[in-house]
């Protein structure tokens, strides 16, 4: 059966590890409390009870697309675009387009960062795989005016940054409801881990440094891999209620 990714793909390596998984979670967490479009995910009230429960969603959504034949991971971007047109009716108003267009190239770009933070850089063919699968993804939601290259995007993505992110009274309220669910010790190797992988301009706008205290500790989690005490320092890091979902996040990648 054909698949909306093949085997082998750069793309199912990223996003069969949990720890990249992870960073890709923690560059998420910032760049949704800094969209403008934020306030749609206050609508329903989910995102302020349970932030972490609700990154998880998308995330898996992410992931059940990567790891599926072509046909359910069809049927799983057209379910996320019914989620979506129920929202907007309920709230009488339409999310607009570059709201989409920004979730979109937010997992882009944390694919291809969040890889190689943990495992080396990647090559501008890969750059362009991991692209291509989230420009597929898009064009079955049906957004518009979205770059056909991974080249032509790294401009859309720039302007996103500048004209799409603010820091908000979401913003403040949303980094509140992270510490609050993840206690003090989480919630700063959170704001360390961010700092690892969010770009220039996202740490100006949460004005946080450029360097990480965590870069020493991570050189250290790699090391644990090989002796394989990873999963216990990963099940330290995440709440007990959420382990679960941590652990369908590892999965055995096939070349």
């Amino acid at each position: 059966m054909e698949q909306f990714v093949q085997q082998g793909s750069i793309v199912r390596k990223i996003w069969g590890k949990a720890d990249t998984v992870l960073f890709i979670f923690a560059g998420a967490a910032a760049e949704f409390a800094l969209n403008k479009a934020v306030d749609w995910l206050y609508f329903t009230g989910r995102l302020p009870t349970d932030p972490l429960g609700r990154l998880f969603s998308t995330v898996s959504y992410a992931r059940k697309i990567v790891f599926s034949n072509k046909e359910d991971a069809l049927k799983a971007i057209d379910q996320i675009t019914a989620i979506h047109a129920t929202v907007e009716k309920n709230r009488k108003s339409k999310i607009p387009d570059w709201a989409y267009r920004d979730v979109l190239f937010m997992l882009i770009y944390y694919s291809i960062a969040s890889f190689e933070l943990m495992e080396r850089k990647m090559t501008m063919i890969e750059k362009e795989e991991v692209y291509n699968v989230f420009f597929r993804m898009g064009q079955r939601m049906n957004l518009q005016s979205l770059p056909v290259t991974y080249t032509s995007w790294l401009g859309a993505r720039e302007h996103h940054m500048k004209n799409d992110m603010e820091k908000s009274a979401y913003t403040i309220d949303l980094y509140r409801q992270y510490k609050k669910h993840l206690g003090y010790i989480r919630y700063w190797i959170l704001l360390e881990g961010q700092v690892m992988v969010i770009p220039r301009q996202i740490k100006s706008l949460l004005g946080m440094r450029s360097f990480s205290w965590l870069m020493p500790a991570l050189i250290i989690y790699k090391f644990t891999r090989f002796i394989q005490l990873d999963g216990f320092v990963k099940k330290v890091i995440l709440p007990g209620k959420y382990h679960k979902e941590f652990e369908a996040l590892d999965v055995k990648y096939q070349e």
